[in-house]
């Protein structure tokens, strides 16, 4: 019986890929068409990334760690009960993501047209309804042979954008088994924030567009007000919940987490150090390519503003009882070691592996001609204050290089990507990049990124 089910999903994921195939020839003709009549590319890209090295740039990236006192965590778990890992967790999974196949065709409308999504799932409609989708990170993160423990994870991020007032903001993670990518499980934990020294706890009240699971650490964007930029959780630490209500918190009877069986409260933040002006993380991902490895971050733009973005990068710590942290000074600061300033707008996910940073647009209006479908740039940094040259001698040819979008279409369509993904996630052991839009998640190789965004003349390492 185990091998007849395993021959069937074997079956149906060979089917999957047929159809995101074909899937992706029809969005391919159908740019096709949209190209040919509307003239939406221009020669004029945004350049290369600008390096930012006066302190006065990059002293407003600086963050201060706060971790939360020993005795506050262990009095949280005396009350709650001794804490567990994510095994635990995938063990009460229980819910089954839809193959692409199973999908919506207005589902499927948020793929990318070019480079094309090799797996594609859509989430259940019961319960992300009222919840918007955020950030991706996996197990591929956590740790470079791409498990943790015995376990292959995909982490996804929601927030609450509907329901009761008093509910409205609240955060959660998705823990899919990715053991059988042809049949992935899951099961939902609160993200929480302890309060009164460890004896209650609070949802966290924040879109989830950013977030990292390194070593034994997860670190989530915050934009719950204040000065916080990220907060941390250990994913050691995740408390089962022992009562089943909408409340957060202690309750009459035990400890409950929004109806959910698992809650993770925070073990620490980061707080920004700069004024009022300081760029806000809105989006991170994880860089393996770096020594030491590095969060990379981004700033989030107005879709039809004219100001740039920051894209910078903070090491994580080599130092012996601060795994999964940010690298910091005696004082507690955690500076950023590389930053630089892009020219696109709009900007949302960010990613960097080698001499490569790839940046994701959200879609346009449609009203400006936009066809309901984003993009994705790949840059590399400017070597000089000074415009530097291609292989022809040219100075368009370098600007050209150091910027790329992913085409479709025979009118060389840029608007390709998927409408909405805020953050992507390279699992560097498979080479595939991991990112959401909408009610779909999906993957596709990176190296299939760097092919439909054309050649580079930048080493693919440091």
């Amino acid at each position: 019986m185990t091998y007849r089910g395993r021959h069937r999903r074997r079956r149906r994921g060979r089917a999957v890929r047929a159809f995101l195939s074909g899937t992706a020839l029809a969005l391919t003709a159908a740019a096709t068409m949209i190209s040919a009549s509307q003239a939406t590319v221009t020669d004029d890209g945004p350049g290369g990334l600008k390096p930012l090295t006066a302190v006065a740039e990059t002293g407003k990236l600086r963050l201060t760690e706060n971790l939360v006192p020993q005795a506050s965590l262990d009095r949280l778990a005396a009350g709650m009960g001794r804490p567990v890992g994510v095994g635990a967790v995938l063990e009460d999974s229980d819910r089954i993501l839809r193959d692409a196949i199973d999908c919506s065709p207005a589902e499927r409308g948020a793929l990318p047209v070019s480079p094309v999504a090799t797996r594609a799932y859509c989430w259940n409609t019961d319960d992300t309804a009222g919840w918007q989708p955020g950030a991706v990170t996996t197990s591929g993160d956590a740790d470079d042979d791409g498990a943790w423990g015995a376990n292959r994870v995909i982490l996804s991020g929601w927030s609450r954008s509907g329901g009761a007032v008093a509910d409205r903001g609240l955060a959660r993670v998705g823990f899919l088994n990715a053991g059988d990518l042809n049949h992935l499980s899951y099961t939902w934990a609160l993200l929480a924030v302890p309060e009164a020294d460890g004896r209650d706890y609070r949802g966290l009240v924040s879109h989830v567009s950013g977030m990292v699971w390194y070593q034994d650490k997860l670190l989530v964007t915050a934009d719950d007000g204040g000065r916080t930029a990220l907060y941390v959780y250990d994913m050691n630490r995740v408390q089962r919940a022992s009562v089943v209500s909408d409340a957060v918190g202690r309750v009459p009877g035990g400890w409950s987490a929004h109806g959910y069986r698992f809650v993770l409260p925070a073990i620490g933040s980061y707080e920004l150090s700069g004024g009022s002006d300081a760029p806000h993380p809105a989006t991170v991902s994880l860089d393996r390519s770096t020594v030491p490895d590095t969060l990379v971050a981004g700033q989030w733009t107005l879709d039809d503003g004219d100001r740039g973005a920051h894209l910078w990068r903070y090491p994580f710590s080599t130092a012996p009882g601060h795994s999964g942290l940010l690298a910091t000074s005696p004082t507690g600061r955690v500076a950023a070691s590389e930053a630089y300033e892009t020219k696109l707008t709009g900007v949302r996910g960010v990613l960097s592996y080698g001499a490569h940073w790839y940046v994701t647009r959200a879609a346009g209006p449609r009203d400006d001609g936009d066809d309901g479908h984003g993009t994705l740039w790949r840059q590399t940094a400017d070597r000089t204050p000074d415009a530097t040259y291609g292989e022809s001698g040219d100075k368009a040819d370098a600007k050209a290089d150091r910027a790329r979008a992913a085409v479709c279409g025979s009118a060389e369509k840029h608007s390709c990507w998927s409408p909405q993904t805020e953050s992507l996630s390279y699992w560097q052991e498979t080479g595939d990049v991991w990112t959401q839009s909408g009610r779909v998640l999906f993957a596709l190789p990176l190296a299939s990124i760097d092919r439909s965004t054309g050649p580079s003349t930048e080493q693919p390492g440091r």
